[in-house]
């Protein structure tokens, strides 16, 4: 029986793409983790009480928001570090479910992708 993987230059583009897409998730992880830090405070300490409160309930709305959009992220970055693993182990584009190869226009969409389309439409 054949082996099911993509050529080894194959891999190299498809590690290049993640590289280039891990580094852009990793800024914009750190730029979520200062917007929740309050570093740039654009608080509302010299504003009237009123407005103040209605502020105060925006501002943690917008923190939540933050914060789910860095635990997001957070898993984004941990797939792609999974998917050069998968590259380093040459099983990177491989379906879980059906042992088919991922087609290519799939991953260089969602490089860190472990199911085929058909299989991800099954569940």
């Amino acid at each position: 029986m054949a082996e099911v993987r993509y050529s080894d230059e194959d891999l190299k583009e498809f590690e290049e793409l993640i590289l280039v897409k891990l580094a852009q998730a990793k800024t914009d992880l750190a730029e979520l983790k200062q917007s929740l830090s309050h570093a740039s405070d654009n608080s509302t300490e010299d504003t009237s009480p009123t407005f103040k409160m209605m502020e105060d309930g925006s501002e943690t709305m917008s923190r939540e928001e933050t914060a789910q959009l860095a635990s997001r992220q957070e898993k984004f970055i941990e797939s792609l570090e999974n998917a050069l693993i998968r590259i380093k182990n040459k099983t990177y584009g491989v379906c879980r479910v059906t042992g088919k190869l991922i087609r290519k226009e799939r991953l260089r969409l969602v490089p860190h992708a472990t199911l085929s389309i058909d299989a991800k439409n099954q569940q």
